[in-house]
């Protein structure tokens, strides 16, 4: 068995509730075997799935060896999920029957009493929201939460669907859990590059120096997506592209690319810093809303040449539904650091590529050196590639070779394998088994992310801030466009799983963008 950490995780029982879902399927089993394959977990660690089908513990090892063949990338080494087999229990339960809690933990209790878990115990609620804080107090009433050793909670997102509902589940879990003992899981800060950003930022003294308004221009947060809403209408209609992506992935990068150094790299000071950028983000009453952020819907288009529907069109979907599929804002933190910078996010569906990148601008330089000369004098970029390809790269100026001043645009990169990296549910896994929560959000992180979203949802609710469309294909609708005009005049591209031609992108797209003078 493959050994890349240098300590094993501490035993405890994992119970799974959600088992047979298709989170389960897709990210949790495949990153738990990839943790017992690299030797992470310890012997006294057991694995308990529960959920309403009924299964024998061999038939739900069966379905779990099925989605690890499906979803895990390189071949299930059979020596391997013999071992990682035994570890794997099922029991048949419904998530609003006391006795259904009263019978896992008799299957619970009956484990430790076989092995050493040392009374610990992680229970992670991978089933719809509206459960959660009744699981929470079933767990406490049937005495699942009562253990001599330490026990978490790992929640999915969404954490709610507004600030009140939020407020009201907090309370809920509040009753079993205490506040360190949740762990609000979004699985975008277990990416290996969003987690990097701390380290391109405080590790390094050419960025730190320059990591504020006097020297950046802009920030751009980018995450698209080619897919439409499929088989999520039912989630997606209550939803939209603010609630399930702005309120908790947008927002967390702009955290991590806003906040000041903390004052140590421990839990408690860089969820401190996280939080003073969303004191410090500027909220928008309902009527200012259409000023700073657009909305949109996808409507029929091409992708990859072929025709799709437009969301009006997709099953399941109200055929006057006013939900975005797209939202773009400008946003801004008004503190000493970033007075004056916008930061500009967007995401949606439909769009030309996959991609999730953060594009910082650097102030341009005097031009008066290299105004009457050939070429194309660009700004100084510093480009995050956070998904599909992990990596960096910065792009500079230079004189082309042979000639005399011709300025030239040029990328310097820094790519990783993604192969190579943990999957980000397996990074995050591996946290709350150690009982690190640096990269789960914070209740006061939660409350105040919806405090800013709350006045655009009325906005979007009332119609305060029109609908746009955009056909599928498209880098959203127009509008998302005319946002960005005055600085910097255009949304940098993004690649998706390509290589970026830095020279070629920026003669083309600033051809038609505005110019900027500072």
């Amino acid at each position: 068995m493959e050994n890349q950490t240098t300590h094993q995780l501490p035993p405890h029982v994992f119970v799974l509730f959600g088992a047979t879902g298709d989170l389960a399927r897709r990210k949790l089993f495949p990153a738990l075997y990839q943790l017992h394959r690299k030797g992470s977990l310890a012997d006294g660690i057991s694995i308990v799935g529960t959920a309403r089908s009924e299964y024998t513990h061999e038939a739900f090892r069966d379905e779990v060896h099925k989605a690890l063949k499906e979803f895990v990338k390189e071949d299930i080494e059979d020596a391997v999920w013999q071992s990682f087999a035994k570890r794997i229990h099922y029991v048949q339960g419904n998530v609003d029957r006391l006795e259904d809690f009263e019978r896992l933990r008799d299957f619970v209790l009956e484990l430790e009493q076989k092995a050493d878990h040392g009374g610990n115990r992680m229970f992670y609620l991978s089933m719809a929201p509206r459960f959660f804080g009744e699981t929470a107090l079933y767990l406490k009433q049937s005495g699942l939460a009562d253990t001599k050793g330490w026990r978490r909670l790992i929640i999915e997102k969404p954490f709610g669907h507004d600030y009140a509902s939020a407020a009201e589940l907090n309370d809920q879990l509040a009753t079993a859990f205490a506040e360190e003992e949740i762990y609000r899981i979004d699985h975008y800060l277990g990416k290996e590059m969003v987690q990097n950003i701390e380290v391109i930022r405080f590790a390094n003294s050419m960025f730190e120096p320059l990591w504020d308004n006097r020297s950046i221009a802009s920030v751009q947060i980018t995450s698209s997506e080619t897919v439409g809403v499929e088989d999520r209408a039912s989630y997606y209609e209550t939803s939209g592209a603010l609630r399930d992506m702005i309120q908790n992935h947008m927002l967390q990068m702009v955290m991590m690319t806003a906040m000041e150094p903390p004052s140590r790299l421990r839990t408690e000071a860089i969820r401190d810093e996280k939080v003073k950028v969303l004191r410090s983000l500027r909220r928008y009453s309902v009527d200012e809303v259409k000023n700073y952020v657009v909305r949109g819907q996808y409507t029929a288009g091409q992708m990859n040449g072929k025709a799709v529907p437009g969301y009006l069109e997709e099953p399941n979907v109200a055929p006057n539904s006013q939900t975005d599929t797209f939202v773009a804002a400008k946003l801004f933190i008004d503190n000493f650091r970033w007075a004056g910078v916008p930061f500009y996010i967007r995401t949606g569906k439909r769009m030309p590529v996959k991609s999730t990148e953060i594009v910082v601008q650097f102030r341009n330089m005097p031009k008066h050196l290299y105004f009457n000369q050939a070429g194309n004098l660009g700004p100084n970029l510093l480009v995050i590639r956070i998904n599909p390809v992990e990596g960096m790269y910065m792009q500079l100026n230079v004189k082309r070779p042979g000639t005399d001043n011709v300025v030239v645009p040029i990328a310097m990169e820094f790519s990783q394998s993604a192969d190579k990296s943990p999957e980000a549910y397996e990074r995050l896994l591996h946290d709350a088994m150690i009982g690190d929560s640096t990269f789960f959000t914070r209740w006061d992180e939660v409350s105040l992310a919806w405090k800013f979203v709350d006045p655009i949802a009325e906005a979007f609710r009332t119609g305060a801030a029109p609908l746009h469309t955009y056909a599928a294909g498209e880098w959203g609708p127009q509008a998302a466009h005319d946002l960005v005009k005055e600085n910097p005049g255009l949304w940098w591209p993004v690649y998706g799983d390509q290589t970026p031609s830095v020279e070629t992108v920026v003669s083309r797209e600033r051809a038609n963008a505005v110019e900027v003078k500072y």
